[in-house]
């Protein structure tokens, strides 16, 4: 039996009490175990966010699409004939939100109060993704939302950035969003906004009196995907001629195209192509 150093009290690391030896090493909770120490799983409630765990609840989803484009008049010509996309669940937040995202809800919640409309009754849901805040506001409460967001103090949101279109043919009922861009000069913020539409029923409410320079962007979006604005002054074509048919950017719009000579050879359009499928 070894002997404690001199002045260390019996049954101290550094001494040997009843003939029982004290470990070398101590874990102390929270330390790093040492180098080489097998490696403990990680708690359950980490294990349900591993990689391998959420590519197996994507998996598990239906499959919505075959191929790098969804194409099924002509045959996928990417390469990519056996990709399957799978369904995503739609995602959505819960307060608090973090950063000044939720001094935002809350300002909008009180302002849309004070009309008697409130923040649940306009705004289907919230999501934050990507440092980004996004309402996905009711469409037939999309302008008032949008006037609040201009005029109240709290929000001040005064510079519109433009509005764009969405088509997603696997989302029944909400095929077609609208997604909105804004900017508040006087507290230094973004916001976006989605509004969905079914496809069935391609209107939504135009907010060029609230925001006049809405009115390209408004008719940008008519013309690539077909949404149309209630209430635009001219929602004519800007950018295709008027007399074409179709709306090129919906993911139903057929490839198309024109054969093109590059030097000396002939490249057929896509719909003309090999198909790898």
């Amino acid at each position: 039996m070894t002997t404690p150093p001199e002045g260390a009290p019996a049954g101290t690391p550094g001494g040997v009490t009843d003939g029982q030896e004290t470990p070398s090493e101590v874990q102390v909770p929270g330390q790093q175990p040492p180098a080489g120490a097998p490696a403990s799983d990680p708690p359950v409630e980490d294990q349900q966010s591993l990689p391998a765990r959420l590519g197996e609840e994507r998996i598990a989803e239906p499959v919505v699409r075959t191929g790098m484009f969804g194409v099924t008049s002509t045959g996928d010509t990417s390469g990519y004939g056996r990709l399957q996309v799978h369904q995503l669940p739609l995602p959505s937040a819960e307060p608090p939100y973090g950063s000044y995202f939720d001094e935002v809800a809350q300002a909008l919640g009180s302002a849309l109060e004070a009309s008697g409309l409130g923040f649940t009754g306009a705004v289907e849901r919230v999501v934050v993704e990507y440092g980004e805040l996004t309402f996905h506001v009711r469409r037939e409460h999309l302008v008032a939302v949008m006037d609040r967001l201009l005029h109240d103090p709290a929000l001040r949101f005064e510079i519109f950035s433009g509005v764009s279109g969405v088509h997603y043919p696997d989302q029944p009922g909400t095929e077609l969003r609208a997604v909105y861009h804004l900017l508040s000069i006087t507290h230094n913020r973004r916001l976006r906004l989605e509004v969905s539409t079914p496809d069935s029923d391609r209107h939504m409410p135009s907010v060029t009196d609230v925001y006049p320079a809405a009115n390209w962007h408004e008719r940008e979006t008519w013309d690539f995907f077909g949404i149309i604005f209630d209430g635009h002054p001219a929602l004519t074509r800007i950018e295709m001629p008027d007399d074409w048919l179709g709306h090129p950017q919906r993911k139903d719009y057929p490839l198309g195209g024109i054969p093109v000579e590059y030097r000396g050879t002939k490249v057929p359009p896509p719909d003309e192509r090999r198909s790898y499928s």
